[in-house]
Parts: C-alpha cells; sequence; structure tokens
C-alpha cells in the first residue's frame, strides 16, 4: 500500500546536519557494521539495521527532497540515492544549466505539485520525504503518513532541525518500530489523524 513517509538520519537533539550543513557523525552507523547495505562498497551496517533499512529502501519509489538538498549533493550525479527510481525536487529555480532532462528528476514548485507529482510516479510504492523545511512543510500539511528517524548517538546543539520551521504541534502515534543498531537507534512513528 502506497504511503508517505519522512526520513532522515538525526541527532539526538533534533538536527540533521549543524548550521553550515555538516552531518558530522550523523551517518557513523552508515559504516561502522560489516554488512553491506548496497554494492557501493562503502555502506556497512550492523545486522540490525540492514534487517531495518534494506527491506524500507526496496519499497521506496520516489523522493521528495528540496532544492538546497539537491544542490548539496551535487544532484546525486543524476542518479537517484538508496536505487529509488525518482527523485522530485521542490524549487522555485530551473534545474542547473547543462543539466541531463532524461535523468529521473522533476524539479516542481511547491510541496502541492510535488506530492502529485510523486504520488504518480510512485504507484502503489513508498514516497518517502527527506526531513529539513519541505517534510516539515509536508507534515504540517497533513501529508505525511509515518516518521522515521535514524537516530545518533550525538547532540549538535544547533544546526537544520529534523521538521524544519513546524511551528505548531503534531501528534504521533508511540513507536511502533524500536531498534537498536550500530552507532544507531531506529524509530518508526504514524502519524495520528
Amino acid at each position: 500500500m502506497r504511503k508517505v513517509v519522512m526520513n532522515a538520519s538525526v541527532s539526538v537533539d533534533g538536527f540533521i546536519a549543524a548550521e553550515d550543513d555538516d552531518p558530522g557523525p550523523l551517518f557513523e552507523w552508515l559504516v561502522s557494521g560489516d554488512v553491506p547495505l548496497d554494492d557501493s562498497g562503502v555502506l556497512n551496517v550492523s545486522q540490525a539495521s540492514y534487517d531495518h533499512i534494506r527491506p524500507y529502501w526496496d519499497e521506496i519509489s520516489v523522493t521528495i527532497a528540496g532544492r538546497h538538498s539537491f544542490d548539496l549533493t551535487d544532484g546525486w550525479d543524476a542518479t537517484p540515492p538508496s536505487g529509488v527510481d525518482h527523485v522530485v525536487v521542490v524549487t522555485h529555480r530551473p534545474p542547473p544549466e547543462g543539466w541531463d532532462l532524461n535523468a529521473p528528476f522533476h524539479f516542481v514548485d511547491g510541496i502541492a505539485e510535488a506530492m502529485v507529482t510523486a504520488r504518480a510516479l510512485a504507484g502503489d510504492r513508498t514516497v518517502e520525504v527527506a526531513a529539513g523545511d519541505v517534510g516539515g512543510q509536508m507534515l504540517a500539511a497533513g501529508l505525511v503518513d509515518e516518521v522515521r528517524m535514524d537516530v545518533a548517538p550525538v547532540v549538535l546543539g544547533s544546526g537544520k532541525r529534523y521538521f524544519g520551521s513546524v511551528d505548531s504541534q503534531h501528534l504521533l502515534e508511540d513507536p511502533d518500530v524500536i531498534i537498536q543498531g550500530d552507532r544507531v537507534l531506529h524509530l518508526r512513528y504514524r502519524v495520528r489523524r
């Protein structure tokens, strides 16, 4: 069944990166295990993390991200991350000059258009929304079904917030998944309707 999931690695105090966009040790868990998560040869996690993350990655069809994330990653070299089929980029700017328009990236103006585009592309598979400002906007608009957090054992003190600039209360159900990996605690909450 198709669902919309907000997801990211996050510090214990709720940040997905420092003010300068450096994630610091938030992704240590992705390289601290002995089980390959993908074919890159870079990502190696604990067996517990693999058993939780790999099936989730396999169900994602589309990732929605903001233009800032797109720019920080250099557009993932025109290859969607984690094996997803498409990336929908929320932006008020056109694709970068020289961008391969045949790459599976879709540039849209706003979260409503992003969701319509993502759902059309995803069919009955999962739509993932990157945490941060875009994810927070989608949560506030009632478009997110589930919140997943990979909580790293670090306190950043300040930085880019997991929920972006959300400034109102949103209730989640009790966590229905709690998995301890190496250097990470995986949590999943359904959004209360």
